[in-house]
């Protein structure tokens, strides 16, 4: 199914219901989830604090909630699961022992499991589009007279989340646009877009690339620690100052700078990731142990913004096959590829020997240092 038409079985009121939703939980507040079986109230345990769980359980009661977490979260923990997953939380009242049960890396003991229900994935899909952790309390949806003062919960329909995403891409407009004087030397033109999901991806486009032959394009995810700190723990900060030498040597290009701060994360989670890091595990089971996938990454808001640019055939600048894959099956013509090779030092070591053995990710010069290694 084409977007367009994906994005024309989301009605209005589907989508202003999934947009409210999402500020619901940014507000830590529950919404409900209904499907044509069920109607469930749900809430992220990411921000939860002891008086808002107080509250959800008065609201479920006299049912108790339960904790939703993925099949990555639910492996982690030790279960046999195949997709979203129940966990009984008892007398567990405190929020820090549910984000705990959510997040951390313990080891593996009794859960019970309850049943979940049609609505279950699009609970996780609604968290993980607002950038939290997904795992969420759930609970029936209460009754009228038992909610606090008559509150209206915000109501989303399961079916509508996983519509959402890609209505938010056919939404993209182009919100502003101007010249910047770089500190390289150089300049660059920064075309800002805006979509329905409040993001602000942005396109850098170096010199004059012509268009009409393959074009130097850089998709570079949002990396506060590596971008603008300069962090030792990852190479983003080293690719994306190589792709804008690179573009202003070779006759120009584009890089996007999308918003996909840990792989597709969120700066929150990333930060999780990188304590799970600092407890010993590598960079592709940190993201899972917190239930996500190794890379969450939709590369279709690139795609996307290279159709508005005009730009309909590149090469890509990168280390990762994944990429070429995503555009090529979006309808953009990939030519190739050209890697970015960054410094390896003891800092990046591990993280960069993750993505290349566990990821794919193309490190030649990497590959050769350990090998050298292993031979002295």
């Amino acid at each position: 199914m084409t977007g367009s038409a994906e994005s024309d079985l989301l009605g209005k009121a589907d989508q202003v219901a999934v947009e409210r939703g999402l500020a619901e939980f940014a507000a830590g507040r529950p919404v409900i989830l209904t499907s044509r079986s069920e109607s469930a109230l749900v809430l992220p345990v990411d921000g939860l604090t002891d008086a808002i769980l107080a509250g959800f359980r008065q609201l479920c009661a006299p049912a108790r909630p339960y904790l939703l977490i993925t099949a990555r979260r639910a492996r982690a923990l030790g279960l046999d699961a195949a997709g979203p997953t129940g966990l009984a939380v008892g007398e567990l009242h405190s929020a820090a022992a549910l984000l705990s049960l959510a997040a951390d890396q313990i080891p593996s003991r009794h859960f019970d499991l309850v049943a979940v229900g049609e609505t279950a994935g699009a609970a996780i899909g609604l968290a993980k589009l607002a950038q939290l952790l997904p795992a969420l309390l759930v609970g029936p949806e209460p009754p009228t007279g038992a909610r606090a003062g008559d509150f209206a919960f915000i109501r989303v329909a399961a079916q509508a989340v996983p519509l959402f995403r890609r209505a938010a891409m056919d939404s993209l407009v182009v919100a502003a646009q101007t010249s910047v004087p770089l500190n390289a030397g150089f300049g660059a033109r920064f075309v800002v877009f805006r979509d329905r999901l409040g993001g602000s991806p942005v396109a850098v486009i170096v010199g004059n690339p012509d268009f009409s032959q393959p074009v130097a394009v850089r998709l570079h995810s949002a990396c506060l620690t590596g971008d603008v700190f300069g962090s030792r723990r990852c190479d983003c900060g080293d690719q994306l100052r190589m792709a804008l030498k690179q573009l202003q040597q070779h006759g120009g290009g584009i890089i996007l700078y999308l918003e996909q701060e840990g792989r597709g994360l969120g700066l929150a989670n990333k930060i999780r990731a990188y304590a799970l890091q600092e407890a010993g595990l590598d960079t592709v089971d940190a993201n899972t142990v917190l239930g996500f996938e190794d890379d969450e990454r939709d590369y279709g808001v690139a795609v996307r913004m290279l159709q508005m640019l005009g730009c309909t055939r590149v090469r890509l600048l990168t280390n990762n096959p994944a990429k070429l894959e995503g555009v090529s099956a979006a309808g953009i013509d990939v030519s190739g590829r050209v890697p970015l090779q960054g410094r390896v030092h003891p800092d990046n070591r591990r993280y960069l020997a993750a993505k290349a053995m566990r990821a794919g990710h193309k490190l030649d010069h990497l590959m050769g240092t350990l090998g050298q290694e292993h031979e002295e």
